[in-house]
C-alpha cells in the first residue's frame, strides 16, 4: 500500500519492477478530468509502453471483461494499471486472472481456483468507497443472466494499491455519496458479520467513525482535503476489514438490485441500510452498541439506547446526502414486485446474508425489499441520552 497526497509521482517507478508493457483499465470520465493522461506521461517518463481499455464506464459486467482481456493479449500486456473506482478496478483485478488462467469469469464464482499467478495489478483509486484496491474480492455482472457474481479468492488481490486522497476531489457530490455509504456498509458489515475478528474489527471502527465524521463535508465540500484525505483512508481500511471479514445482508440484497435495475451499486447499498438495521437490530445488540460506544463514549446509557443512537445516525445521514428509495429511483412497482422472488434467491445464493447475525428466510427477503420500495426515513422518535 502506497498512501497519502501525491503519492501518485511514484507510480512510474513502482511500475516498472513489473513490465514493460502497461495495459491501463480506465474510463472516460478519468480521460476527461486529464487523470489518464498524467497517469500516462508518469509510465512513459520511465521508458514504459501504454495502452488503454476505457470501456467500464458502468457497473463492470462480463462483457467489459471479454473486451479489455482481448486487448490485453493483442497488444502483449505484462502489467496492469487500473485508475477509477470499483467498476474499473474490478474489470481489471477479472483481467489480470484471465490472462493467465483463460476461461470465462464466472467459473470462478463457482468452485475454480485460479492455478496460475496473475498478471501484477496496480490499482488506483480515485472514490472513497469500494476499498477495492485493497481486496480479494472481485464483482461481475453475468449479463446472459442478469446477476452479479461475487467472487472472492487470492488472485484478486491488486499487487499495489496506490492511494492518492486528491484524486478523489473530482467525485461529484452523487458519486462521494454513493461511494462513501458503500465505505460504511463495508464497515459496519465487517464489524457485525458472523466472521468478524478482533483485527477486522480494529479497522472496521476506525473506518466508520472517519465516515460518519466526515462524510457530509466531503459531501458539500468537495475541495476540503482533511475530509477527502479522511475518506480515502477510511475506505481503504473498510476494505481491508471486509475482505476478511466478508460483508452481510445488506451487500447479499443490493446486488441483485444493481444487476436487475442498474442502480449504482452504493446507492443500492445505502437504499437497504437503514431497513436492513432495523430488521438485524434485536440480534446485533452487542455490536452497534459497540459501535455507539466508540463514537459517544461520554454517553452512559443502554445497550439498547445506544444501538437506537447509532441506528438513528446512520438513517439521518442517508437524508443529509439525500438517498432516495426505490421508487423515487423510478423503478416500475410491478416490474420490481415480479423481480422479488429471484433477487431474494439470488441474494441467498450469494452467500452473504448467511453471515448476519440474523439469518433471513426468502420470504423475509422478499418482504425486506418491498419495505425498501417506499422506505420513509423515521427519525422522529426522540432518544434520551444523558452524559
Amino acid at each position: 500500500m502506497v498512501y497519502g497526497k501525491e503519492s501518485l509521482e511514484a507510480l512510474g517507478g513502482i511500475t516498472k519492477s513489473f513490465g514493460k508493457r502497461v495495459f491501463i483499465v480506465s474510463d472516460e470520465m478519468m480521460a476527461s478530468l486529464g487523470y489518464l493522461e498524467r497517469v500516462t506521461e508518469l509510465l512513459e517518463a520511465e521508458g514504459l509502453t501504454t495502452f488503454s481499455y476505457l470501456g467500464a464506464n458502468t457497473e463492470p459486467t462480463d462483457v467489459f471483461v471479454a473486451e479489455a482481456l482481448a486487448l490485453f493479449h493483442e497488444n502483449n500486456g505484462e502489467v496492469i494499471v487500473t485508475l477509477g473506482g470499483g467498476s474499473c478496478i474490478d474489470t481489471a483485478k477479472a483481467v489480470a486472472v484471465l490472462a493467465t488462467n483463460p476461461g470465462y469469469i464466472g467459473e470462478f464464482m463457482k468452485d475454480r481456483i485460479a492455478e496460475n499467478k496473475p498478471v501484477p495489478l496496480i490499482a488506483i483509486p480515485t472514490t472513497a468507497g469500494t476499498g477495492s484496491e485493497a481486496t480479494n474480492v472481485t464483482v461481475i455482472n453475468d449479463t446472459t443472466h442478469d446477476t452479479k457474481m461475487m467472487i472472492k479468492q487470492s488472485a484478486f488481490l491488486p499487487q499495489v494499491a496506490l492511494v492518492d486522497p486528491s484524486l478523489t476531489f473530482s467525485s461529484p457530490q452523487k458519486v462521494t455519496a454513493a461511494t462513501g455509504l458503500d465505505a460504511l456498509c463495508h464497515a459496519m458489515e465487517s464489524y457485525f458479520s458472523k466472521k468478524t475478528q478482533p483485527i477486522t474489527k480494529t479497522f472496521s471502527l476506525s473506518a466508520i467513525k472517519k465516515i460518519v465524521t466526515y462524510i457530509e463535508t466531503a459531501y458539500h465540500d468537495g475541495q476540503n482535503f482533511e475530509a477527502r484525505n479522511n475518506m480515502s483512508l477510511a475506505a481503504l481500511e473498510a476494505g481491508l476489514a471486509f475482505s476478511n471479514a466478508s460483508v452481510t445482508l445488506i451487500h447479499g440484497m443490493s446486488r441483485p438490485i444493481g444487476a436487475l435495475f442498474h442502480v449504482p451499486h452504493g446507492i443500492s447499498n445505502a437504499m437497504l441500510l437503514p431497513a436492513i438495521l432495523d430488521f438485524t437490530r434485536d440480534d446485533a445488540i452487542q455490536s452497534l452498541d459497540e459501535i455507539a460506544r466508540f463514537l459517544h463514549p461520554e454517553l452512559n446509557q443502554s445497550d439498547e439506547q445506544l444501538a437506537d443512537l447509532f441506528i438513528a445516525e446512520v438513517k439521518q445521514l442517508c437524508q443529509a446526502l439525500e438517498i432516495p428509495n426505490l421508487r423515487q429511483w423510478g423503478i416500475d412497482p410491478e416490474t420490481f414486485e415480479r423481480s422479488l422472488d429471484k433477487m431474494a434467491s439470488d441474494a441467498l445464493i450469494s452467500g452473504s446474508p448467511a453471515n448476519n447475525p440474523r439469518v433471513p428466510t426468502h420470504e423475509e427477503i422478499m418482504e425486506l425489499y418491498r419495505t425498501c420500495f417506499d422506505y420513509q426515513y423515521d427519525t422522529r422518535k426522540e432518544v434520551e441520552f444523558s452524559v
